[in-house]
């Protein structure tokens, strides 16, 4: 049986503007285009011991999301509805949790009232499952063209938005292959990300992510940290571009996530990676045992 997790946080939900409400009721309309069109965009943001990790980066996040998207951003108002569900959940003190910030454009009928919401909820066994076990992925191509963002800002390349539906059609594909996650590609093969997650890869002493704006993807703001962390470390920090062929001849290979935290990929494309015994790869295991505790 899975286990169940060390503390129960009770979910919370905040509407920006309005403040706490039952979390079991309704919090939009039935026309709202967040809900229609995916018009919107959100973060996913780690709660621990009652703090919300990085929560500065990620609002300066959503704020260039939220531009690139024509929609206001009332920072004040999530920062509050933050707070809000984070203090009525009981978190403070007792473990992890997941923060989700959300932007509507809100309902067609009624222009010009953009909705925001903050939810709280409990970590999944899905995530403490990942830091114990490591997770294999299939990759599989986007279908974008080498450059296909270049000058193309309606294409919103590192926008956090709410249209998943390519990205959840892909983890079902690679569940369908056997698989826990995908990696996205791109039509010449170049690595991207995975639908909720940054790819990172050691190779030596070099930590190496995805140079992400000319990819159109999204910055992450957990890897932007690890890669900080790892310079303090002596390693050597990296954007830059790369192919599964890297991931094959690396020492080890990370996918990060604000909630998940960063997770060794143990396989790819139903093929075992390597995982080196290197000064380099004992101070990251270390350094995302400490960062991401499995219970």
């Amino acid at each position: 049986m899975p286990e169940a997790p060390p503390t129960s946080i009770p979910p919370a939900v905040a509407v920006v503007g309005r403040g706490l409400v039952d979390p079991g009721g309704p919090v939009v309309r039935a026309d709202d285009l967040g809900l229609t069109r995916g018009d919107g965009c959100f973060e996913g943001i780690r709660v621990v011991d009652g703090a919300a990790e990085d929560l500065d980066a990620h609002l300066d996040r959503m704020a260039r999301s939220a531009a690139g998207l024509d929609l206001p951003f009332d920072r004040a108002g999530f920062e509050a509805a933050a707070a809000e569900v984070i203090a009525a959940s009981g978190a403070a003190g007792v473990g992890e949790a997941s923060l989700k910030l959300v932007l509507t454009r809100g309902p067609e009928h009624d222009p010009g009232h953009p909705t925001g919401l903050a939810t709280l909820a409990p970590l999944t066994e899905a995530v403490r499952r990942a830091r114990r076990q490591g997770i294999s992925v299939a990759t599989l191509t986007r279908g974008w063209a080498p450059g296909a963002f270049d000058g193309a800002p309606w294409l919103l390349g590192g926008v956090k938005t709410l249209s998943y539906a390519v990205n959840t059609a892909a983890m079902r594909e690679a569940a369908r292959r056997g698989a826990d996650d995908a990696l996205f590609t791109d039509a010449g093969g170049a690595l991207l990300e995975g639908p909720t997650w940054s790819v990172a890869w050691l190779r030596g002493d070099r930590l190496t992510t995805v140079d992400p704006a000319p990819h159109g993807c999204l910055r992450s703001v957990t890897t932007d940290r690890l890669l900080a962390d790892a310079a303090t470390a002596g390693l050597t920090p990296a954007l830059g571009a790369g192919t599964v062929d890297d991931l094959r001849a690396a020492d080890l290979v990370l996918a990060v996530s604000s909630v998940r935290g960063g997770v060794e990929v143990g396989e790819v494309d139903g093929q075992p990676l390597r995982a080196a015994d290197t000064r380099a790869v004992g101070w990251v295991r270390r350094h995302l045992a400490g960062r991401w505790p499995a219970r």
